[in-house]
């Protein structure tokens, strides 16, 4: 017994010493940064360059089809520079499909698109040789986006292609596909707007679009089978999915198709925010990294295994070089070639601040209006150590990135891993010092104290430019079900009312608010809390509730609009915020007051006075005597005001905010 424990722990220790061995190699690697990577249509002809610099020797198999052939052609390719290899033919080989494939240590690896594969055949298998500049819609050479200063100008909402138009009340024809938000004129059987006019209705500013890349897990062979999922599992960074396509076989539909979506957002003034994935592949040793640099492109545990901080089986390692540049130079494409406005990060975390900054940087030479946000946190532990990584603590080392803030989220709604919790808009005292962190945007202010902070016990943002703030999103029990399970035996106007008060706290705080699609309408997701693979009977949005809810949505509606017209809601500056916002004291649990000051950020109105009861009784509250517009009250907000008020002793109403401006 003890020779077989010491022959395992000699076998342990041997394959331990070994992978720090191959470890030590991937950083000696030479990396290749050149604009060629892995495709190049010329006047001279097809040029094929793979980055691989273990293989022993390199592959490109050309195909007439993008499935169920075999190749016409086998091209040996030659060591090249840098790590890479390169192999060319004569002539522009528009319409056909390569692959690579490389042997290494004397085994030939399956056939990969490779890693930079700009358009795919169906399933993403062969990737396509074609015209780029032929899929470009009408006009995209004068496309913009949205104009911004700040990212705290933004109102992003978050949506899922198929979410928006898949059920039957949407009147969208091409349901689940790109175009679907290209369609003018849509109408629920009630008459109200859908789609695209929705979001103009809305007032939205972006769209936050769910992946859109090329996923691994919908088989885009078999549409019909209306196989639903959020796409957090990448195959292809840089070609567009197949199943939103109207033509997964032809590689150029999806690409045409996606800038004609993007074309019509913009022209209806709103811009397009890509949600991205660079943390993890679908596939461990299939995917197209470790085909192609096999080993490198991860995170690795000691003994060789795959480190798993994304919890779905891997993590990529964005502190080596070439995996960097990867992500930096994969966000600068699909800003140039699809005029892409923004980037939301999946478990930013993992990555390295230093990645992180290179994006934002990149990023802003390309738009000035572009911005970055992501997830300040991991799913697991990483070898990375937590002072180079993207942490929501780390933010103010990170200039132009953002980070999603739990602190609101949870303290507004209750916390996101007990369904049955209650937050501050729901009745549970406790929770006050931390939405006043929520609103001064996570920033020092002299009369927040951050040790009584739920999540978060100092600061760490240095500008509210780093701060999204929300209280639901597609991960989790959207507010719709969250309420639901912690408000039982409640009416669904109680809990509409507790969603107005939510929401008022997030979209009148400093930094930049996050609405999930569909909750303007009161939808929700049947109390699914990970609806990743539910089908579309619970993820569709159904129209009909625009109807039925409307006053909750002009609601919603005309808070957006409370927001974009006055610039006290999105300062800029930590110390303007410390300067501007002035706490009441209060001693009621549930209740929050504070003035925005100063006409703070060059807004018209010289005081905004906010109070926030989240008890289920009224609270009486002495406002200073003065000519006030009525904003907001007893659950009715209108941005132009709803009357007028002489302050003094007021009442607020229960689960409510009274809003005042002079």
């Amino acid at each position: 017994m003890k020779h077989r424990i010491l022959t395992a722990c000699i076998s342990a220790l041997a394959a331990t010493a070994a992978w720090a061995a191959q470890e030590a190699r991937f950083d000696t690697f030479p990396t290749y940064d050149g604009d060629d990577l892995e495709l190049k249509v010329d006047a001279a002809g097809t040029h094929f360059t793979l980055w691989s610099p273990e293989a022993q020797a390199a592959r490109v198999y050309l195909y007439n089809t993008d499935r169920n052939s075999a190749p016409f052609d086998t091209l040996d390719m030659a060591r090249g520079d840098r790590g890479t290899w390169r192999a060319s033919v004569p002539g522009q080989l528009y319409g056909k499909f390569y692959t690579f494939s490389i042997l290494h240590d004397g085994i030939w690896l399956d056939e990969t698109p490779g890693v930079w594969a700009k358009a795919v055949g169906t399933n993403g298998k062969r990737a396509a040789i074609i015209d780029l500049a032929a899929t470009n819609p009408e006009g995209w050479g004068a496309d913009r986006g949205p104009a911004l200063d700040n990212i705290t100008d933004a109102v992003i909402y978050e949506m899922h292609h198929r979410d928006m138009s898949m059920h039957p009340s949407s009147g969208i024809v091409r349901k689940g596909k790109f175009l679907a938000l290209t369609e003018q004129g849509t109408k629920s059987p009630q008459g109200e707007t859908t789609g695209i006019d929705h979001l103009k209705e809305l007032g939205v500013t972006h769209v936050h679009i769910l992946p859109s890349y090329d996923y691994n897990s919908v088989d885009e062979a078999n549409l019909p089978a209306n196989t639903y999922n959020w796409g957090y599992d990448p195959q292809n960074y840089n070609a567009p999915e197949g199943s939103y396509s109207t033509d997964p076989a032809d590689p150029a539909a999806r690409i045409s198709e996606m800038k004609r979506m993007i074309k019509a957002l913009h022209d209806a003034g709103i811009g397009v925010v890509m949600d991205v994935v660079y943390n993890h592949t679908a596939e461990n040793d299939g995917s197209n990294f470790s085909l192609t640099a096999p080993g490198y492109y991860y995170r690795h545990n000691p003994d060789g295994s795959y480190s798993d901080a994304s919890g779905c089986g891997n993590e990529t390692a964005s502190d080596r070089k070439q995996m960097s540049d990867f992500i930096v130079n994969s966000v600068k494409y699909w800003a140039k070639e699809y005029h892409i406005d923004g980037f939301r990060f999946d478990l930013m975390a993992i990555h390295d601040i230093e990645t992180m900054n290179r994006v934002a940087a990149e990023l802003k030479k390309i738009n000035p209006s572009i911005f970055v946000y992501g997830e300040g946190w991991t799913a697991g532990s990483s070898p990375l150590d937590a002072e180079r990584r993207a942490l929501k603590e780390n933010v103010a080392r990170m200039e132009g990135v953002a980070v999603f803030s739990d602190d609101i989220r949870d303290a507004v709604k209750g916390h996101y891993s007990n369904a049955a919790d209650r937050g501050f808009a729901t009745g549970k005292p406790g929770n006050e010092e931390t939405v006043k962190i929520g609103i001064v945007g996570s920033t020092a202010h002299p009369q927040v104290d951050y040790s009584k902070g739920n999540n978060s016990r100092f600061a760490y943002a240095s500008s509210p430019a780093q701060i999204i703030n929300y209280v639901s999103c597609h991960d989790d029990l959207m507010l719709t079900d969250k309420l639901a399970a912690s408000m039982p035996g409640s009416t669904p106007e109680q809990r509409k009312r507790a969603a107005r008060l939510a929401q008022t706290i997030v979209f009148t705080s400093q930094g930049t608010p996050f609405l999930w699609s569909g909750e303007e309408i009161f939808r929700d997701k049947k109390g699914v809390h990970n609806s990743y693979k539910s089908p579309d009977s619970i993820n569709a949005i159904d129209w009909n509730l625009k109807h039925e809810n409307r006053a909750q949505f002009d609601y919603y509606r005309e808070l957006i609009a409370l927001r974009k017209a006055h610039p006290a809601f999105r300062m800029t500056d930590a110390a303007e915020i410390a300067r501007n916002i002035v706490f009441d004291k209060v001693e009621q649990p549930n209740l929050i007051s504070y003035s925005i000051l100063n006409h703070a950020n060059g807004d018209e109105w010289s005081e905004i006075k906010l109070i926030f009861n989240g008890s289920d009784e009224a609270a009486a509250v002495k406002v200073p005597r003065g000519n006030w517009t009525v904003i907001a009250r007893d659950g009715e907000l209108k941005a132009a005001g709803l009357g007028t008020s002489c302050g003094g002793n007021l009442e607020v109403a229960p689960v409510s905010a009274l809003i005042l401006a002079r």
